[in-house]
């Protein structure tokens, strides 16, 4: 049938292509102030929000390892009544919920649309991939003492909400043509959190931006959001490309990924230099001597050499790499598939070089060989040693576990970047959050690298990307929601924008991965600062008609808006979209001058707060009133004007403060003016 005859069976308010989407710990709760060396003072979030109680969080994801200690339930009391979910293991019964998993359902309409008939093996929430055991881990999972990754980062496992019930609602199934998640079934997810009485949703997938009533995973968490649910999503694993930014919708909460202050290090030595890598591998090299070579030099008679230089499978010629390092290239296939293929060729171990892109951006894999992973003008040091006619050898350590590394956190290489190409009045990413070298739950079913080849099997597996980060901030959203249950989404999200932090553990500016300072489009607001987004001050709060009105302003018709709220009407005169209520300000197109309003309620004591301005390049800005007094609950609107005293081709940045003396809420700015 096709998509204009679904638009008029009863019940149907919009029609639109299924799309796909792909799948964008021990140590990050202490880098984010939650304990200290094991212990967890008054002040720190966990102990105000008595660690999530109770709250329900749900994930969109592959599913989960119901068997993980992380999903134990010891000592937890009843499930909450307010839960109306089921457990849906009917094809499966071996997969049981308790009273820490109290929930699991599985939608899969949409996949069996475009892959066929799906078998039985596929009528189950359970987890055959991993992703959704360590996201859902990340989130809620319970405390495990002595948890590593080949004893590696040992340590005790731990949610963000590690007392919150987590629910599963397993969307994502084996890849067809890129996808593995798709609108129709994230559509019932969706749906099916909204009625089983979820409070957080952690949405750690994504697909490239479309307008939002396109985009099955905006207008699902619109539906979300407009139940009180609270919904945080990746914003991708595409960066640093500008404008790769995705789930862009003003009611999603978007998060970038960044470092934490741990490292796996490994060193490739030869001659008298040793350079320091990371890598979790499960071998190590005998003692001794090894060729090192680069992988151009074994390259395949039926490779090409781009092929060879990345390690691409049946690139290398096993003659020439039988018992050497080799030196592979980060880039196009997995970075544990490189490892796989060396090994396969004969290889004693793997030497993984970053390009310019990725520059110091480097992760710890718990590759199938002796590896490690190396910054790129490291690599270029030891490529210049290689000589043609002459051998090189070395060897690789062992990893080490360090802690306090610096500097940290700084930007992931591969988190997607600003700015907003749907909507470029709102700035996105909202937040950073630890998302490299992740260790956290994981399936029973498959191997830490993922791949066939591989038959280890571990509890507990590090994972790198803005899937990873979005649930710790989804953690953070738990516990305020425990200590604040009738705050908006937009209220608690505001929180943790406003107070989160732009300097690093040298109190110097975030970094971008090639250590130069980081901009709003790559950390959004900043770092989550869990503790203190438990007293932001002051909020920004937005409604249902707010995120309407917005879409009114992008000029929706009658069909578009009746996606999110059938028969609703738009003002005569729509509302501007920079006079939205969000914590940031991104003014675009700025020709001469600018005034945007804004309104901030006080969530905390009567007090006065006064503006402070840090000013974009070329850019002056004036707030009025700059001081603002407020009782306990007070609004107060003020006003931002904006004025061009020295145009640029590209944004500029800045920012504006208010502060009681205490409590410092912080805004991003970004300007592009007109051309």
């Amino acid at each position: 049938m096709p998509c204009q005859a679904h638009q008029k069976l009863p019940g149907v308010v919009s029609v639109f292509p299924s799309r796909g989407y792909q799948l964008h710990t021990t140590r990050s709760w202490q880098f984010l102030g939650l304990e200290s060396d094991g212990s967890v003072n008054s002040n720190s979030l966990w102990s105000k929000a008595g660690y999530g109680k109770d709250t329900i969080i749900g994930n969109l994801d592959t599913g989960v390892w119901p068997e993980s200690e992380s999903f134990a339930d010891d000592g937890m009391a009843d499930v909450p009544t307010e839960w109306k979910g089921i457990c849906d293991n009917e094809f499966d019964a071996s997969f049981t919920c308790n009273k820490k998993l109290i929930g699991a359902r599985y939608f899969n309409k949409g996949y069996e649309a475009y892959v066929g008939p799906l078998n039985i093996s596929y009528q189950t929430p359970r987890d055959s991939d991993g992703h959704g055991t360590h996201t859902l881990s990340t989130a809620g999972g319970a405390f495990v003492a002595n948890a590593s990754l080949f004893g590696y980062g040992s340590g005790t496992a731990k949610g963000g909400s590690p007392h919150a019930r987590v629910v599963t609602y397993k969307v994502c199934w084996p890849p067809v043509n890129g996808s593995e998640c798709f609108d129709a079934d994230i559509l019932a997810a969706f749906d099916a959190a909204i009625s089983d009485g979820v409070h957080v949703l952690s949405v750690s997938l994504g697909g490239a931006p479309k307008d939002y009533f396109q985009d099955g995973l905006a207008i699902g968490s619109f539906h979300a959001v407009n139940s009180g649910i609270k919904v945080v999503c990746s914003a991708g694993n595409s960066g640093p490309t500008a404008g790769s930014v995705t789930n862009l919708a003003p009611w999603i909460f978007t998060v970038a990924a960044s470092t934490m202050d741990r490292e796996f290090p490994a060193y490739v030595s030869f001659g008298n230099t040793s350079i320091k890598g990371q890598s979790i591998s499960s071998t190590s090299l005998a003692v001794g001597k090894y060729p090192i070579i680069s992988s151009t030099d074994a390259q395949a008679a039926n490779a090409t050499a781009n092929d060879a230089r990345l390690c691409f499978v049946g690139s290398l010629d096993p003659a020439k790499v039988k018992g050497s390092i080799v030196i592979c290239t980060r880039g196009t296939n997995a970075r544990v598939e490189k490892g796989e293929v060396v090994l396969e060729a004969g290889g004693a171990g793997m030497v993984l070089i970053n390009t310019a892109i990725t520059g110091n951006e480097i992760i710890a894999d718990a590759h199938v060989l002796p590896a490690t992973h190396i910054t790129y003008s490291k690599g270029q040091t030891l490529l210049s040693y290689l000589k043609p006619n002459s051998t090189v050898l070395g060897y690789i350590t062992k990893p080490e576990t360090v802690l306090n590394t610096k500097p940290a956190p700084f930007m992931a290489a591969f988190s997607s970047q600003g700015p907003n190409t749907v909507t470029p009045g709102i700035l996105k990413p909202d937040i950073t959050a630890p998302g490299i070298s992740v260790i956290a739950a994981w399936t029973g079913a498959a191997a830490p690298t993922g791949l066939a080849f591989d038959k280890r099997r571990v509890k507990f597996n590090s994972e790198s990307g803005t899937s990873m980060s979005c649930p710790h901030t989804s953690g953070v959203v738990g516990l305020l929601h425990t200590l604040y249950p009738d705050w908006t989404p937009a209220a608690i999200r505001s929180a943790i924008m406003t107070t989160a932090s732009i300097t690093d553990n040298q109190g110097k500016s975030i970094l971008n991965s090639s250590f130069v300072t980081a901009t709003p489009f790559s950390y959004g607001s900043g770092h989550v600062n869990p503790n203190a987004a438990a007293d932001p001050g002051l909020i920004y709060d937005l409604n249902m008609t707010d995120y309407l009105n917005f879409l009114c302003s992008l000029r929706y018709n009658s069909t578009q808006l009746a996606t999110f709220e059938p028969g609703y009407k738009c003002p005569s005169k729509p509302q501007d979209i920079k006079n939205f209520n969000y914590p940031s300000f991104t003014i675009y197109e700025l020709t001469n001058s600018v005034t945007v309003t804004r309104t901030v309620k006080n969530v905390g004591p009567v007090g006065t707060y006064t503006a402070t301005v840090v000013e974009p390049s070329g850019i002056h800005v004036k707030v009025e009133p700059d001081s603002l007094k407020f009782d306990a609950g007070e609004e107060k609107k003020f006003k931002v004007t904006f004025q061009v005293d020295t145009p640029s081709s590209d944004y500029v940045f800045g920012s504006i403060t208010w502060s009681d003396g205490t409590r410092f809420v912080r805004s991003p700015v970004a300007v592009l003016t007109s051309s």
